[in-house]
């Protein structure tokens, strides 16, 4: 959808002649559409090369995206968290998972919005996109793999699926053969419907050092790995979906008002303070972002 803000001062601009004209234009005056900032200086020869790729497996490894000292600080603040086994056998008995990561963990902006992660997002995804959900999960020892699943599966939507979601898996520590790496099965993005793994389908495990990253769409077949190195895995993950679609995680609810103020526009955006035309995301008619209180000369609210 293109911005089509130009003319905005017209007086014809609020005569509306055509519904879908009134569907796709952007009638913000004051917040108006904002690309992704941090992606504007990502070589556009190398977001080619990849996306090929992607759109062809359903997956990319893309190695060190992030460095030592942002894997520490994300690690540091996480582990204030992680005190709590996990909730059931899809999500791992013996899987820690550490939920409303803009609030908590303000170290893991670095990882939701990555410059070339979001340079992705744009060419996959509509304008205004959302964070359906960011986890920081710490695969313990003895953990059995994840049943293999597609991230957009509650989405009732017949396969073979258009890109309605896309995931990261970032490795906060190596991601090796035998400690959980994520398993997933080039092509299957393109199943159609009542297409399930089978024994024969060939399984890639995303083996990397840390730092790195697996990117995929929300519709490809994959799992967390069986971690049996007698030492835990930590990762962090994030899941962005269309802006039409309900996200995962109530991030209006998790996230206070002063933080969203706060972060980036990108991240702001991402965290639902945005509006997919022409008003779904609006408060009382008005743009979400005219409830957050003002930032002082030192960056906060």
């Amino acid at each position: 959808m293109a911005n089509t803000s130009s003319g905005r001062d017209d007086p014809r601009f609020r005569q509306i002649n055509n519904f879908r004209d009134y569907v796709d234009v952007d009638l913000a005056r004051t917040h108006t559409f904002s690309q992704s900032e941090a992606a504007a200086s990502v070589d556009n020869e190398v977001l080619e090369s990849q996306q090929a790729a992607l759109l062809r497996d359903g997956f990319i490894i893309l190695k060190d995206l992030v460095n030592a000292e942002q894997l520490a600080q994300l690690r540091s603040e996480a582990n204030h968290w992680l005190d709590k086994p996990g909730r059931n056998s899809f999500e791992g008995e013996r899987t820690q998972r550490l939920y409303g990561l803009p609030e908590k963990c303000r170290a893991a902006d670095d990882f939701i919005a990555h410059p070339l992660i979001l340079a992705h997002l744009d060419r996959l995804l509509k304008p205004n996109y959302l964070l359906s959900q960011a986890q920081v999960i710490n695969i313990m020892s003895d953990s059995p793999a994840q049943p293999l699943h597609t991230d957009d599966g509650f989405y009732p939507w017949p396969s073979p699926k258009p890109v309605l979601s896309v995931a990261t898996v970032f490795a906060i520590d190596d991601f090796t053969e035998d400690n959980g790496a994520t398993v997933a099965i080039p092509g299957s993005h393109l199943w159609g419907e009542g297409r399930y793994p089978e024994d024969s389908d060939t399984r890639v495990k995303a083996v990397m050092s840390a730092g790195s990253c697996i990117l995929f769409l929300g519709n490809l077949w994959h799992g967390g790995g069986e971690n049996y190195s007698g030492e835990s895995r930590m990762a962090f993950t994030g899941q962005y979906c269309e802006p039409y679609l309900r996200t995962q995680e109530n991030y209006f609810l998790s996230v206070s008002k002063g933080t969203a103020a706060a972060v980036s526009e990108d991240m702001r955006r991402l965290l639902g303070y945005s509006i997919h035309p022409p008003f779904m995301g609006m408060v009382n008619g008005m743009h979400p972002k005219r409830e957050l209180p003002p930032i002082d000369s030192k960056g906060e609210p």
